[in-house]
């Protein structure tokens, strides 16, 4: 009897080490593609996640024969809750402009990956995490190349005359989103006018203008509409 439970907690030991291990290279190459990508919810916290989630979920399902009142669904819904607060984390708002979306949405689906991973369904989470990268990585390029035929904007910023303002206009433009095609710089009167040709998906430049207006350095903001 002895020697049948030592073989049984040696099984459960090396499928745990598994599915710990497939967890760590899942999560890391969506990780990596974020790390390759600049992003802040790179190679280490994607991988911590996608461990977690496995570990929670085959504690979870450990608990199911405990029975006595054991809710160990309990677990599960509590992952998705705990990592809605990370991903809460990866969006920022700054200046009227959103982002850190795709990597919230990424945190999300890693999570759902370990969850797969604890319950077993190890063909399911790689074919998950095969389609991420497809999404990641391929529709990347799809998405750059729509952008440069979406629409074009002209901006002319009044602003006070300090030598800074118009670089930091030009780089608060590019956080949101949005391509400059072209940047003219002049002073006029009292006022420093930074005449922007903005580039990118329409939907964007209304954000981008809001991000002008709330440039402590910038007086007024028009278009060449």
């Amino acid at each position: 009897m002895a020697e049948t439970i030592r073989q049984f907690a040696e099984t459960l030991q090396l499928a745990l080490l598994l599915k710990l291990g497939l967890a760590t290279l899942l999560g890391g190459a969506i990780g990596l593609e974020r790390e390759l990508s600049g992003k802040p919810a790179g190679l280490r916290t994607n991988i911590l996640i996608c461990i977690g989630a496995t570990l929670f979920t085959v504690v979870s399902i450990h608990m199911l024969p405990l029975g006595g009142g054991v809710d160990a669904s309990r677990i599960p819904a509590q992952i998705v809750t705990g990592v809605g607060f990370i991903g809460a984390g990866a969006i920022l708002h700054a200046r009227g402009a959103v982002t850190g979306l795709t990597s919230a949405a990424t945190i999300w689906v890693v999570a759902a990956i370990g969850m797969a991973l604890g319950a077993a369904a190890y063909i399911e989470a790689v074919g998950t995490t095969l389609l991420v990268m497809v999404v990641l990585w391929g529709l990347g390029s799809v998405e750059h190349l729509v952008a440069r035929q979406s629409a074009k904007s002209h901006v002319f910023v009044h602003a006070h005359p300090a030598a800074e303002v118009a670089g930091e206009l030009e780089a608060l433009v590019r956080r949101s989103g949005l391509d400059v095609d072209r940047c003219v710089v002049r002073h006029e009167n009292v006022d420093l006018v930074v005449e922007l040709e903005l580039r990118g998906p329409k939907r964007l430049h209304d954000q981008a203008i809001l991000s002008l207006l709330h440039h402590p350095g910038v007086r007024t903001v028009s278009t060449g509409e």
